[in-house]
C-alpha cells in the first residue's frame, strides 16, 4: 500500500473529486508538498512535469446483429487483427533498435497470439452463431483468460495478464479505427494506472523523464525495460493516477520509490544534489567496474548478473560481471502457454554458454506458478501455495526432461549450472539428480560421447528449505537465496498485493536470522552460497550479508559497479560485528536504522 505524507496544509482544490486528464491545472494559490511512497522499479531521479496518460475506453454495444451484418462484422474483426499486427511489428522494430532482440521477443509472442487459430476461430464462430458484435465477443473471450491470469499469485502469469490486456485493447481500438496514442509532450513524467511494454517503448520516443504507475512490481517487464532504457520508474502506488492531473511539478526517485507532487524549492534543490551525487558516483564506479572487488582488508567478493534474455550477455563483461548467476528461463515460454521445444532450448542455451565461456551460466529451471492454465482442470484456491516450481517439473516429465536434456547437450564448455526452483525437500533434489543420470545415459547411448554434467544448485526461497539447510547443503553443489519469495513466504505477505505491501519488509528479524543461518551453514559445509533476490543489490544489506559470510552476489548488471565501489570501503571485521549486532535486534525498524547508520559512517 502506498504511503502519503503532506508537508504543509493543502488548500481546497477539488482534489478527490475526479481529475482532469491531460490538461494543466488552472493557476491557483501554492499547493502543499505531497509525498507518496511506492516501489522503486528503475533507479534514478527525475524532476519534471506530470502527464496523465489514460488509454481510451470503449463501450461495447450489446446488440444482436442482423443476419446480413454478420459477415461484415467478421471482416471488421479480421481487419482489426491485421492493423494490430502492423502496429506490433512496428513496436517490435523500435524495441530491437533500442534494446535488442531479447525484449522484442515480447511483441513477437503477441503477434503469434493474433494468429492463434483457437482464439481467432472461437471469436469468429461466436460472432456468427450468437450474432454478437466483435467487440463484445473479444471482450468476453479475452476476459476468461485475464481472470485466470490475474487470479494467479505468480509474477509470470501477472505479466501474461498485462500482455493479454494490451492485445485485447489493441484489437478493440482497431475495430473502431482509432489511431494509436503514443506521442506526448517531450520530457514529461508519465502517470498512469497501468502501462504495457508497448506503451513504455513507444512513449520513450518522446524523451520521457520517468514513469509512475498504480500497479506493477520490481521485476515486471515494464520495470526491466525502464532499467535498460535508464528511465526512473516508481510502481505500486494504488490509486495515485486518480489524484494527479497533467501539468503538475513532480519528482520521482526510482531508488527509494518516492514521488513528490508540488515540491518546494528546497526539496527540488535537495533532489538535484542527490541526482548529481548519484550520477557522479556511478561515473566514478564505472571506471573500475571491470576490476575484481576486494574489501579494504583484502577479502574477495564476486558479482554475477541476473538476466532474462541472451541479448543481455553482450553487456555483462563491461558491467564488471563474472558470469550469469541467474538466467530466468520462463521467458522462453510463448504467450505463457506453449512449452518451448527441446531443440529451441538447446540452441538458446548453447549460444549463451558459448558467448560467455568460461564464465558460469546458471540456468534456473522453469519456475512457473499456478500453472493450472496449462495442465490442471482444477482452479486452485491459492496458487502461490499450490502447483508451482519444482512440483510442476516433477509432475510433468516432458517439461523437465526436455529442459534437462537441452542443458546436457548444450553444456559443451562445462560452464552451465542448473538451479532448482521452490525446493522444499531432499527428495525433490534426488529426483532431479536421478533424472539427469538417466538422460545422460540416454545421450551417451544415442551419440556415443559423454556429456558434461552441470553443477546442481537449490533455490532457498521458502522457510522449509531454511529448516533443512543442513541436509540441502550436503546434497547440492551450491545454493542461491531468493530473498523476494523467502520474505513473502516467511512473513505471509503477497509482495504483489498493494493492500499489504507496507508489511513486506526484508529487514524483518526473521528474514535477517534466516539469511545468517543459510549462509553460515553453507559456509560450514563448503557449499558455495549466493543471493539473487533484490536484497543482493541493496547497499544497506550488502555489509550485513558479507558479515554473515556471503561472498557471491547475483544482481542486475547495472548495479555491479556501485556495489564493487562500496565493497572497497569496508572491512570484514566491521561487517561481522554489524551482522552480530543486527541478529540481536528485535524489529525491522531497528535493523534498518542500524544498517543506515553503518552506511552513513562509511
Amino acid at each position: 500500500m502506498s504511503e502519503k505524507t503532506t508537508t504543509q496544509p493543502e488548500p481546497s482544490s477539488g482534489k478527490g473529486k475526479g481529475k482532469k486528464k491531460n490538461s494543466a491545472a488552472p493557476a491557483a494559490a501554492p499547493l502543499g508538498e505531497d509525498s507518496y511512497r511506492g516501489i522503486g522499479a528503475s533507479r534514478g531521479i527525475a524532476i519534471g512535469t506530470s502527464y496523465a496518460f489514460e488509454k481510451e475506453q470503449y463501450e461495447h454495444e450489446a446488440k444482436t446483429l442482423e443476419p446480413e451484418e454478420i459477415e461484415g462484422e467478421i471482416e471488421r474483426f479480421v481487419t482489426a487483427l491485421h492493423r494490430s499486427e502492423k502496429e506490433l511489428k512496428k513496436i517490435e522494430r523500435v524495441t530491437t533498435r533500442k534494446l535488442g532482440k531479447g525484449y522484442a521477443n515480447l511483441f513477437e509472442a503477441q503477434i503469434m497470439l493474433l494468429h492463434d487459430p483457437v482464439l481467432t476461430e472461437s471469436i469468429t464462430a461466436r460472432i456468427r452463431e450468437e450474432q454478437k458484435t466483435a467487440a463484445l465477443v473479444i471482450d468476453e473471450e479475452f476476459g476468461r483468460y485475464l481472470e485466470q491470469f490475474r487470479n494467479s499469485d505468480d509474477q509470470f502469469f501477472q505479466e501474461r495478464a498485462c500482455d493479454f490486456r494490451d492485445i485485447k485493447e489493441r484489437i478493440i481500438r482497431n475495430l473502431h479505427i482509432r489511431k494509436l496514442h503514443s506521442w506526448i509532450p517531450e520530457g514529461t513524467i508519465v502517470i498512469s494506472e497501468h502501462l504495457s511494454p508497448a506503451d513504455v517503448i513507444l512513449l520513450s520516443r518522446s524523451n520521457v523523464k520517468g514513469f509512475v504507475t498504480d500497479t506493477g512490481g520490481q521485476t515486471s517487464h515494464i520495470s526491466l525495460i525502464c532499467k535498460s532504457l535508464n528511465i526512473p520508474m516508481v510502481v505500486g502506488l494504488g490509486n495515485f493516477s486518480q489524484t494527479v492531473e497533467s501539468g503538475k511539478q513532480i519528482i520521482i526517485d526510482g531508488t527509494t520509490g518516492t514521488v513528490v507532487i508540488n515540491p518546494s524549492e528546497k526539496t527540488i534543490d535537495r533532489y538535484n544534489r542527490k541526482r548529481d551525487e548519484e550520477l557522479q558516483s556511478e561515473a566514478d564506479a564505472s571506471l573500475t567496474a571491470d576490476q575484481p572487488a576486494y574489501t579494504r582488508c583484502g577479502v574477495r567478493i564476486s558479482f554475477y548478473s541476473n538476466i532474462d534474455f541472451k541479448e543481455e550477455l553482450a553487456g555483462i563483461k563491461t558491467a564488471g560481471s563474472e558470469g550469469v548467476g541467474l538466467f530466468r528461463t520462463e521467458n522462453l515460454f510463448i504467450d505463457g502457454t506453449k512449452v518451448p521445444r527441446e531443440s529451441e532450448q538447446l540452441n538458446y542455451y548453447r549460444d549463451m554458454a558459448e558467448t560467455i565461456a568460461p564464465m558460469p551460466l546458471v540456468i534456473r529451471l522453469f519456475d512457473i506458478g499456478g500453472d493450472k492454465l496449462l495442465y490442471s482442470p482444477v482452479r486452485e484456491p491459492n496458487p502461490n501455495l499450490g502447483w508451482r516450481g519444482i512440483r510442476i517439473l516433477i509432475d510433468v516429465p516432458e517439461i523437465l526432461e526436455n529442459q534437462l536434456s537441452a542443458v546436457l547437450r548444450a553444456n559443451m564448455h562445462g560452464n552451465i549450472h542448473i538451479l532448482l526452483p521452490m525446493i522444499t525437500s531432499i527428495d525433490q533434489i534426488r529426483f532431479i539428480k536421478a533424472t539427469l543420470e538417466n538422460l545422460s545415459a540416454q545421450i551417451v547411448e544415442e551419440t556415443g560421447s559423454t556429456c558434461e554434467k552441470p553443477f546442481i544448485g537449490a533455490m532457498i526461497e521458502v522457510p522449509a528449505a531454511v529448516e533443512i539447510i543442513e541436509e540441502i547443503t550436503r546434497c547440492v553443489d551450491f545454493v542461491s537465496i531468493g530473498t523476494n519469495d523467502l520474505t513473502q513466504y516467511t512473513i505471509a505477505v503477497d509482495r504483489n498485493n498493494v493492500i499489504v505491501q507496507d508489511l513486506f519488509d526484508k529487514f524483518h528479524p526473521a528474514i535477517i536470522r534466516q539469511l545468517y543461518r543459510v549462509i553460515s551453514t553453507a559456509q560450514k559445509n563448503r557449499c558455495p552460497a549466493s543471493i539473487c533476490g533484490d536484497m543482493a543489490s541493496d547497499r544497506l544489506t550488502l555489509p550485513f550479508l558479507i558479515g554473515c559470510g556471503l561472498r557471491k552476489f547475483s544482481v542486475v548488471s547495472a548495479d555491479i559497479a556501485k556495489l564493487k565501489k562500496m565493497v572497497a570501503t569496508i572491512t570484514l571485521a566491521e561487517t561481522e560485528a554489524l551482522a552480530l549486532e543486527c541478529l540481536q535486534l528485535d524489529s525491522a525498524e531497528k535493523i534498518k536504522s542500524r544498517l543506515e547508520s553503518f552506511l552513513a559512517a562509511l
